[in-house]
């Protein structure tokens, strides 16, 4: 039974917060009744067995548990009272028959990217609400000390309650101006269920299932080819998904993947939606990356991977949205395309500039050249300086194991 509500928090505790939030009308208020509703549920499910409507009970119990520690404090605080009686006036058939209300989530990821909030605030925010990471995720996916993220986080919080943020979609004619952080956002939802900071799994399927069934949505809401163009790099990206991850869990590379374990069907649609979001002529990073992804898609096997088309593909990309994370992944490409000498060059060069530092892949990628290149005592030193970085537990064992075959392989002469 334990396992079941662990399972059940991880893939619903960001929607029933959300709901809550909504019907509490308070982000601290509504975490202490998520908790409160949990902790109901590891009390009274393993006697009473598993509602049929689990969502329902958890934000039906969490709701009720504000209204009662609210009105232990308002026996004490009369300026709590006006928040409890607020409470009393939503209509009980509305979670009596609750199902996920899926607007909830958009809801949280739009007061998340106000314009009021500070872009840094946002991001911390949007990673604390919607993917339910630590700070010290957070801080260590920011490359910030957790404290000042901490400090962002509850800033955000106060400037929401300040400053009256409506907890809404905006209206249709607001949309295009906020589009560009809510994308983000999805974006970052995405990646961190398609290859998780921290932990024993590489891939989150509830944050990428989210991520995907959030953009559909928005693509309803307002119909734009960025919108098309991050739904179609999701998919792509996860068609590879059951590929990606072996016997007990390992990590399999791309070029190791059994491709026909890939999802025929979200290729289908991401390459449909890609050629929809490129005939508009509005081409953005979005749209970009899921051509790159596109070019994996498209062909049989790694051996075939068109790399020049991909380096180039991040050539654009890096005009358009320059960071090191993207000379980074270009830098792979070139090498896949001319060698590992070119790609080792590059990414030393990122290096010698203090940037990437602390980012595992950086490192990882370099020691993969350095591996190629036949250059082993480096190549085992980049390695451990990649696993001392690493904190994703599949990733760390992919990473233990090419020290150890480096460590047991002879010289090259």
């Amino acid at each position: 039974m334990e396992s079941v509500i662990e399972e059940i928090y991880r893939s619903q505790s960001r929607r029933v917060l959300a709901t809550l939030i909504r019907l509490l009308g308070d982000f601290d208020r509504a975490e202490e009744a998520l908790h409160d509703a949990f902790a109901a549920a590891t009390r009274t499910w393993p006697a009473d067995g598993i509602p049929g409507n689990p969502f329902a009970w958890l934000v039906s119990t969490g709701r009720f548990k504000a209204i009662d520690t609210l009105r232990r404090r308002a026996r004490f605080d009369a300026s709590q009272q006006h928040i409890e009686d607020s409470l009393y006036t939503i209509d009980e058939t509305e979670i009596g028959e609750m199902e996920p209300i899926e607007d909830d989530m958009l809801r949280l990821i739009f007061t998340c990217c106000h314009p009021a909030l500070p872009a840094d605030a946002q991001m911390a925010m949007a990673l604390r609400e919607i993917c339910g990471l630590t700070t010290e995720e957070i801080a260590h996916a920011f490359l910030v000390p957790a404290p000042t993220v901490a400090q962002r986080i509850v800033r955000a919080k106060g400037r929401i309650r300040t400053a009256n943020i409506p907890y809404e979609v905006p209206d249709r004619e607001a949309l295009p101006e906020r589009l560009d952080r809510v994308l983000h956002v999805i974006y970052l939802v995405f990646n961190e269920g398609y290859s998780a900071s921290s932990g024993d799994e590489i891939v989150r399927a509830d944050l990428t299932g989210e991520a995907i069934r959030l953009a559909r949505l928005l693509l309803t809401l307002l119909p734009h080819p960025d919108v098309s163009g991050l739904l179609a790099l999701m998919l792509l990206q996860d068609s590879r998904r059951s590929a990606r991850q072996g016997e007990q869990g390992s990590l399999v590379l791309l070029a190791d993947q059994d491709r026909s374990l890939w999802d025929g069907a979200k290729i289908t649609e991401g390459l449909t939606l890609l050629a929809e979001a490129m005939r508009t002529g509005e081409v953005g990073a979005y749209t970009v990356q899921a051509a790159i992804a596109a070019e994996h898609a498209k062909v049989p096997s790694a051996e075939e991977t068109d790399w020049r088309r991909i380096a180039f593909y991040y050539d654009l990309l890096l005009a358009a949205q320059p960071s090191p994370v993207v000379e980074l992944n270009r830098a792979v490409a070139i090498a896949m395309a001319e060698g590992p000498a070119t790609g080792l060059e590059l990414i030393d060069a990122i290096l010698r500039r203090r940037e990437l530092q602390a980012y595992h892949l950086a490192h990882s990628a370099r020691a993969d050249f350095l591996r190629r290149l036949g250059r082993k005592e480096e190549a085992i030193a980049a390695y451990e300086t990649a696993l001392s970085l690493c904190r994703q537990e599949p990733e760390q064992a992919f990473l233990r194991k090419r020290i150890s075959e480096l460590a047991a392989a002879p010289e090259r002469q």
